[in-house]
């Protein structure tokens, strides 16, 4: 009996050591030591992409923001408005009125044969074609209409950026030829000329558009 409870401890005794030091491992050191060489080798990475303007951090590079003004570049439809909400009076509300849900990300997930599918996107293309006369129902990019999987993609595909320009231009005050360099500035090709497709920064094109108009 002695024997058999000796033999007992000493299992969970090394059951118990293995957990520790695995946990010291793999939950503490590894983790640290991962953090400390991306923050040596990629410290914009490491800290979220964060952009600043003069100092004040605006965004981050990877993360879409909603943004409606006609003067801006418009972003994909998101089921969370990108997370951004107006207070008033304690409530907190989307841009179009509906309740803000808190900090989220994703889709509604909706199937092609959903009414609430339908709905919104007719709503969108209205929208569009109000704010953007010169253009055909047929020619609006996909993009434009639909959501990304995380709800939060900063990229629109170029031809989605490109049909924009005049309503910005017009809007903004700025050349269509200004708008066709910033855009240009930020677009990006795909993954080692292989992998994705052409995108464009509507946070970064932004940005730059508020500095041609002097409002930052």
């Amino acid at each position: 009996m002695k024997e058999s409870v000796k033999k007992l401890l000493h299992g969970t005794r090394q059951s118990v050591m293995i957990t520790v030091v695995l946990m010291l491992i793999c939950g503490l050191a590894f983790p640290c030591l991962l953090t400390g060489i991306s923050g040596l080798i990629f410290p914009s990475q490491a800290n979220g992409n964060l952009v600043s303007v003069d100092g004040e951090t605006v965004g981050a590079e990877n993360v879409g923001q909603e943004f409606t003004e006609d003067y801006y570049m418009w972003s994909r439809p998101s089921a969370y408005h990108y997370n951004v909400y107006t207070e008033e009076d304690g409530k907190q509300t989307y841009s179009d009125g509906t309740e803000f849900a808190g900090l989220s990300s994703g889709s509604n997930n909706y199937a092609p044969s959903n009414p609430a599918l339908t709905e919104r996107v007719e709503a969108d293309i209205e929208k569009f074609l109000e704010k953007n006369p010169d253009v055909k129902r047929e020619d609006i990019p996909t993009d434009l209409l639909t959501a990304s999987g995380s709800g939060l993609d900063p990229h629109i595909s170029p031809k989605s950026a490109e049909i924009q320009i005049p309503r910005i231009a017009e809007a903004s005050g700025l050349s269509e030829e200004k708008i066709e360099k910033i855009v240009k500035n930020n677009t990006s090709g795909k993954v080692l000329g292989v992998f994705g497709e052409d995108k464009v920064n509507v946070l970064m094109v932004n940005i730059e558009i508020a500095q041609a108009m002097d409002l930052i």
